[in-house]
């Protein structure tokens, strides 16, 4: 039995009609409802370079605001600026529950630049190399996360850095621990050294 044309078009119309829903169902299924997490800046120490951003924790918030008031203040105090971000360096670095991928790597903002290539290069193939991907919010991983950073000791020691020497560069001992249920294996507790450029400090070793 053969088909008229009017009627194999119609059928074939029908056809790319039912295959066009079926595609449009599944994408936004499968796609659609899906949105992709993209971290934004909040707040910023624009004269240092200092940001934060949404994605980063509730402790590294507080303590940004704490080093607001230290560089904004007439009269810096360098020693509770060199505390302060020994604190945020720890809780952005070894907090791997908010970072989006293993390229996320926090603590960045504090590291020299000379040391950064190599700082990022070692931090995704050690501490980051294993955290799962979470730009669409489905990660499932148990990851740690920094609850409360105490500066043991700060002192400054004579520190040779890329052949330029500070007297008066910072070394600081600090201990960490994690929220509940989260950090088990991890490092606790590391020495920081920073050394003067311009007016910043910048991290230098992590021991």
């Amino acid at each position: 039995m053969k088909l008229k044309k009017s009627v194999k078009r119609r059928i074939i119309i029908f056809f790319v009609i039912v295959v066009a829903i079926a595609g449009i169902y599944i994408y936004l299924n499968c796609f659609g409802t899906k949105k992709k997490t993209k971290a934004k800046i909040t707040n910023e120490i624009k004269e240092y370079g200092y940001v934060v951003k949404d994605t980063q924790n509730d402790r590294y918030k507080e303590e940004f605001k704490n080093l607001e008031k230290i560089l904004n203040s007439k009269k810096k105090n360098e020693e509770e600026y060199v505390k302060s971000i020994s604190k945020l360096f720890i809780i952005d670095f070894y907090s791997l529950e908010d970072k989006l991928a293993k390229t996320d790597i926090g603590g960045k903002d504090f590291v020299h630049e000379l040391e950064l290539e190599d700082f990022l290069e070692k931090a995704q193939d050690t501490m980051y190399k294993y955290v799962e991907n979470n730009l669409y919010g489905e990660r499932k991983q148990n990851l740690p996360s920094v609850d409360k950073v105490t500066v043991e000791k700060v002192g400054t020691v004579p520190y040779t850095y890329k052949d330029k020497k500070d007297d008066n560069a910072y070394e600081v001992s600090v201990t960490w621990t994690y929220k509940k249920n989260t950090g088990e294996g991890y490092q606790t507790k590391a020495t920081m050294y920073f050394v003067h450029e311009d007016k910043k400090l910048y991290l230098v070793e992590l021991k």
